[in-house]
């Protein structure tokens, strides 16, 4: 056995791992709640599981040391949560806003001392958003199509940036477009897979871990 392998862990980084595991299962547990609770049609499920979401995994990352920008993202994240489930326009939008200030703190964390994002990649994101919103421009409400752009814009960069951090981080900043889309689809009253709301919810929720756990995982790996 080397002597790496043979060194024991930090007690502290020990210690905070066993803290933090029953947050991270609480939020599995509240995630697995919710989605089981819109398959089965259940909407009061789905009221009181969604809103634990995102401060469980805000509270699982702070116990790990996670970096204030992404608990800050992720509480933002809740913020949009609960805005988006009052089914109005002004709820729409304060919670696009607060998701939108959610990706700032993503790009802002993102940008702090790492390599340039691949180029090719920040294209194809491009052709992707263009193609989109040129396809569903004429489908959204009037109102809402220089806001749906402006935050499809943002979002777009964060997946894009997301992919400094590694495999995790960019395949939750490409789910979070996904997820994104779904409901911009439903917007623009296009036909829908079935069961819609639970494909939105699953892949944000697998969006908002999988950017979590790339923060965390690139955290721990510049720590000496």
């Amino acid at each position: 056995m080397s002597a790496t392998a043979s060194r024991p862990a930090p007690s502290g980084t020990a210690g905070a791992g066993r803290f933090a595991r029953p947050f991270l299962g609480a939020f599995l547990l509240a995630a697995a709640v919710d989605l089981a609770g819109l398959l089965a049609g259940l909407d009061t499920v789905h009221l009181v599981a969604k809103p634990l979401l995102m401060p469980l995994l805000a509270a699982y990352a702070a116990v790990r040391g996670g970096p204030r920008l992404l608990i800050a993202a992720l509480l933002f994240g809740w913020g949009g949560d609960v805005f988006l489930l009052a089914d109005n326009d002004l709820a729409f939008l304060l919670g696009m806003g607060s998701f939108a200030v959610g990706h700032v703190c993503y790009l802002t964390l993102f940008g702090r001392g790492r390599a340039p994002a691949a180029l090719a990649s920040g294209i194809a994101y491009v052709l992707v958003l263009a193609v989109f919103l040129v396809l569903i421009w004429s489908d959204l409400p009037a109102e809402l199509r220089v806001p749906v752009a402006g935050y499809s814009l943002l979002l777009t960069a964060m997946a894009w940036r997301a992919g400094v951090l590694g495999r995790y981080a960019a395949a939750g900043g490409a789910l979070f477009l996904l997820s994104d889309a779904l409901i911009a689809t439903g917007i623009a009253e296009w036909p829908r897979l079935p069961a819609p709301d639970f494909w939105v919810m699953l892949t944000y929720i697998a969006a908002q871990l999988l950017l979590a756990l790339g923060v965390l995982r690139a955290g721990r790996a510049g720590r000496p």
